[in-house]
């Protein structure tokens, strides 16, 4: 998670602006994309969102490489280190004229930035990356059909938790249930960091308050991250490799979001973040080698059915009974 920094500009199983991972003033933003016709103007966005998609799996995969030699807390410090420290020198956002809820809502973000990236890598370092993305897109979810108040949403829920169920054998026993407990508690707090990233993007202009709570994550995470991996966060091929992550993860992906979304209406950026958990399953196959059985990749299938069915119903119920919801196909 992803933050994702999914991230990412995750969160995506909404159709409202506000779903993804990205502040609600970059996401808001007019979608170009639903003004122009033909598929050809639509690709390079939609380009862009699975290229960001990719970014992020993977440098969850390399991730997971290096948390032998930093362990999985030392892997998150410097990952929000890194990170934080490549948005502020790009945003180089401003301190002054902010309140005190200005102030709360930003420490809340970096909260749950901080918390969803803990709990996602303490997943991943005991369960497969795509189950355990499968697994946190539940948090999301959930969200989105509270947010809805429809009972169509409560098929797609009930789709997602026979996928999940499938995906556990019955008791979790094949994943670890310590590494599933993980996986579902980040999904908790990326639901969090979807509700704070909105509030965060309402004060806080550009990118500044995402830069802001990185910072705040990076703080949160630093003594874990010391008191795991020590010295061995200054080991100049373990800051290579974490700046990777950072880059992959975090910087990389935020950057393509940030430009698809000013051309590609929320709603279809939401159906494509939804395929996160098959994106995390090829990543784990290609980079850790880490196979799904059959059962698996179907209920990862269910799962990215259920969150595209969420994402497509709320998109239906925001463009009203007779205008159809811009960019919808």
């Amino acid at each position: 998670m992803n933050d994702a920094a999914r991230s990412e500009a995750a969160a995506g199983l909404s159709a409202d602006a506000s779903a993804v991972s990205l502040p609600e003033s970059v996401a808001a933003r007019p979608g170009r994309g639903g003004e122009r016709t033909g598929a050809g103007r639509r690709l390079g966005p939609v380009a862009l969102v699975v290229a960001g998609g990719f970014s992020v799996q993977f440098g969850a995969a390399i991730a997971v490489m290096l948390m032998p030699r930093a362990g999985a807390l030392g892997v998150v410090t410097l990952r929000l280190l890194l990170a934080a420290g490549v948005l502020l020198v790009v945003c180089r956002p401003r301190l002054r004229g902010y309140g005190r809820a200005d102030w709360g809502t930003v420490v809340a973000f970096g909260v749950a930035l901080a918390g969803m990236n803990i709990l996602f890598y303490q997943a991943v370092d005991r369960i497969p990356l795509g189950p355990a993305v499968t697994l946190e897109v539940l948090g999301p979810l959930v969200l989105s059909v509270v947010a809805s108040r429809r009972l169509v949403n409560l098929v797609w829920a009930a789709l997602a938790l026979g996928g999940v169920a499938l995906l556990s054998g019955g008791g979790f026993g094949r994943l670890d249930p310590a590494g599933a407990a993980f996986a579902l508690g980040a999904g908790v707090m990326w639901a969090a960091y979807i509700v704070f990233s909105a509030r965060t993007g309402r004060r806080f202009p550009q990118a500044d308050g995402l830069a802001l709570a990185m910072a705040v994550g990076a703080v949160i995470s630093l003594p874990f991250g010391v008191w795991e991996a020590g010295g061995r966060l200054l080991v100049p091929s373990t800051i290579a490799l974490g700046l990777a992550v950072a880059l992959m993860s975090s910087v990389l992906p935020y950057t393509l979001e940030l430009l698809a979304l000013r051309r590609l209406p929320a709603p279809t950026f939401a159906v494509l973040m939804s395929l996160e958990p098959a994106i995390a399953a090829i990543a784990g196959l290609l980079v850790l080698g880490q196979g799904l059985h059959l059962l698996e990749a179907f209920a990862i299938a269910l799962v990215i059915a259920a969150s595209i069915g969420a994402v497509r119903s709320q998109a239906r119920l925001a463009a009203g009974p007779t205008e159809p919801a811009r960019g919808q196909k």
